[in-house]
């Protein structure tokens, strides 16, 4: 590291990167953020012979906007999912094959695409999973957000969400994924503006519209209260498939915690076992939680004693006592949904998984 710093002052930056690079790979606990960032500075000199550049502005953002969301993320496949072993069977058996043997499926007169509802606790993988599912459909992934489609314009909403399904229909296969769905599609008789029964309508429309041809075109979505979307999404056609995912059980539990601590330093054994039977109902997202907890603990001990100390299974254990499980509300929550209000049978699933794991 000294050497380093007299290189830097010697303005011999590329020899003094190096030797920082090999003191950080002996001795990570010495990184120091602010000498790389001036051993790494290159100085730009502006030509005073070539025009400055120019910012233009204008307010017409659709365009933009739908280039913006419409970007396809990092490829994911299941393997990159821990757990949900059962979920990812049903969704390679009714959406997965459909994409990759369109030929068979056509000879059937099988449409390729449709809607499927993801449901469940957050942080059990909804969102996860429906990347996962673009990777292994080898097809266009669009994530969108809310404030993607939702406009304080009136008719700008619903001109945002049809300009979006025409970009996926014209690049099939796509796979176009809404996160929080029940703000996009609640429920229209407890919505006090038009505007969001126009939006419901629209998307309805979308969906399945005399006019729409959405073969090829795969919807996700994911929602954490499935009671207040509107029922008319629900109709064959539109979301026909809904999947419940569940709070990882200990298998699975098992998986993600190896999956989390891959490509970690560690000293000794870690007891996954003993790890994935002290987290029930806990969620992926509160498995993560635990991980870094026990992860900021090995920081702060190697920052202490000057030097890198890798994570132990006793760093796991002092986070076991203090991360919490976050989806037993949502249990409680749905539990009522599924005795009193489950006339369909649609949340069978979750008073299956109840009586399977519930307690009380």
């Amino acid at each position: 590291m000294l050497k380093a710093r007299a290189f830097l002052a010697l303005d011999r930056l590329k020899e003094g990167y190096s030797v920082y690079k090999t003191a950080v790979e002996k001795n990570s606990a010495l990184e120091d953020q602010k000498l790389k960032s001036c051993l790494t500075a290159q100085v730009f000199q502006q030509d005073a012979n070539k025009p400055r550049l120019k910012v233009i502005s204008n307010d017409n953002t659709n365009e933009t906007e739908l280039i913006r969301l419409l970007v396809p993320g990092e490829t994911l496949t299941f393997k990159d999912v821990g757990g949900l072993e059962n979920i990812k069977k049903q969704i390679h058996k009714k959406i997965i094959l459909p994409f990759q043997k369109p030929t068979l499926f056509q000879r059937f007169k099988k449409r390729v695409g449709g809607g499927i509802l993801l449901y469940g606790p957050p942080g059990c993988g909804k969102t996860l999973l429906a990347r996962a599912t673009a990777g292994e459909c080898k097809a266009s992934f669009y994530n969108v957000v809310i404030s993607d489609v939702l406009d304080m314009y009136i008719g700008e909403s619903e001109a945002k969400l049809h300009a979006l399904f025409e970009q996926a229909r014209n690049n099939i296969p796509a796979v176009i994924f809404f996160d929080e769905m029940e703000a996009l599609g609640g429920k229209r008789q407890y919505t006090r503006e038009s505007t969001s029964s126009k939006l419901v309508s629209q998307f309805l429309s979308e969906m399945d519209g005399f006019s729409q041809a959405n073969q090829g075109v795969l919807i996700l979505a994911a929602t954490n209260v499935p009671w207040n979307i509107d029922a008319a999404f629900r109709r064959p056609g539109r979301f026909d498939r809904v999947l419940f995912v569940p709070p990882a059980d200990r298998e699975a539990r098992a998986n993600i915690l190896q999956l989390l601590l891959a490509e970690r330093p560690i000293a000794g054994t870690i007891n996954i076992d003993y790890l994935a039977k002290q987290t029930s109902s806990f969620s992926g997202a509160d498995l993560r939680d635990l991980v870094e907890t026990a992860v900021d603990e090995a920081i702060e001990d190697s920052l202490e004693q000057g030097n890198e100390v890798p994570l132990t299974d006793d760093h796991l254990k002092m986070a076991l006592r203090q991360v919490k499980p976050t989806t037993l509300e949502w249990l409680t929550t749905a539990r009522n949904y599924a005795k009193y209000s489950n006339e369909s049978g649609q949340y069978n699933d979750v008073l299956e998984f109840l009586k399977k794991h519930g307690k009380g």
